[in-house]
């Protein structure tokens, strides 16, 4: 299965509501398979339906895709 394939897996209402950045410990926003963080500049991948909370597995939110200049 290629990634364009997949299917969106989305975050309960209730997990989304205590899960937050583990860099920044900002809140996280659903688009996709990612969770986002402004704060950080960071996504963290969803995989099976599962956010993989961890630093090294995120990956800087790309140019195009910022809402806004990241908060120190």
């Amino acid at each position: 299965m290629s990634q364009s394939d997949e299917s969106v897996e989305s975050i309960s209402p209730e997990l989304m509501e205590i899960l937050v950045c583990p860099k920044s410990h900002g809140p996280l926003e659903q688009r996709g398979n990612w969770l986002y963080c402004e704060k950080s500049q960071l996504r963290y991948p969803i995989q099976d339906g599962i956010p993989i909370m961890l630093i090294d597995e995120a990956e800087p939110i790309p140019e195009n895709e910022r809402a806004g200049d990241p908060v120190e």
